[in-house]
């Protein structure tokens, strides 16, 4: 149903300080929620399956969300689902920011699977070990989603990949790419690798072997679970004394590492291409 706005709301307190991500990460948890940003994310979440529990648009992005309102809710209004309609002076004073893209949606959260369950057909996966950067965690489940990694692990530490920054950043593809959390850490590690995975922990080390190596050695049976650490200092000991094998990506010109972001990249294109070479031959 359309519910047309011209100040604050008390409606609206699932849209209430979006710019404080201590208070945010917390409510969400709370309300089991999570918030959809512009039109393309919240097309991505309905076609995942997620369930609005309503949305928040500017009159002139109204006409965007139309077809996902009703793929949703079974109604172009939203049905017994409120469809909020305010200026975009309204929509700031409410979320703490300007919407640049006009359209918001605030979404259920999904149960999470547990991570065997999630893992039964994959083959190369990425585990992420603690990143707290929210922007670092959406960039790596786009490039997981371009690139062909069949499942995200996420350590009990790790950043929300359904926080608004991450869903953002990632172009909704946290949606797209089957995650959960995992919550034996780091003995989860030890259960893959049990389980017939590869887990190869992406960190500098004298003992690593080069990405191009590690490669080499893949097999048409293989598994593959690439292990990603934090922005600052990489994997824990904890972590990589868990994995299979620790694996380097050889840099040039004085630098030593990349950003975890281009790092996932890099290695998830290289494993999955060794991946897909070792199956055909």
């Amino acid at each position: 149903m359309y519910v047309e706005l011209t100040a604050a709301d008390d409606r609206l307190v699932d849209y209430t300080s979006l710019t404080d991500v201590a208070l945010r990460k917390k409510l969400e948890t709370e309300r089991g929620l999570y918030m959809a940003e512009s039109t393309n994310v919240i097309m991505r979440a309905v076609q995942a399956g997620h369930k609005p529990r309503s949305f928040l648009t500017a009159p002139k992005w109204l006409d965007s969300i139309t077809p996902w309102v009703e793929a949703a809710c079974g109604s172009p209004d939203g049905g017994d689902t409120p469809v909020y309609i305010a200026d975009e002076e309204v929509l700031e004073a409410i979320t703490g920011f300007h919407l640049h893209r006009g359209a918001m949606a605030a979404m259920n959260r999904p149960v999470l699977a547990e991570p065997l369950d999630l893992l039964e057909d994959a083959r190369l996966i990425a585990i992420i070990e603690n990143l707290v950067d929210h922007t670092n965690v959406g960039a790596i489940f786009r490039s997981c989603a371009a690139l062909g990694v069949d499942a995200v692990l996420v350590s009990p530490g790790c950043a929300d990949p359904l926080y608004r920054r991450s869903v953002r950043v990632s172009m909704g593809t946290v949606f797209q790419v089957p995650w959960t959390r995992m919550t034996q850490w780091p003995g989860g590690l030890s259960t893959l690798a049990e389980n017939g995975w590869d887990v190869a922990a992406m960190a500098l080390s004298d003992s690593a072997v080069s990405l191009r190596e590690f490669c080499n050695g893949l097999g048409s049976d293989s598994k593959v679970a690439l292990l990603f650490g934090t922005e600052g200092d990489g994997l824990s000991h904890r972590a990589t004394s868990q994995s299979t094998a620790t694996v380097t990506i050889p840099m040039a010109g004085g630098v030593d590492s990349l950003n975890v972001a281009a790092a996932s990249a890099v290695a998830i294109y290289a494993v999955n291409d060794a991946l897909s070479a070792a199956t055909i031959s």
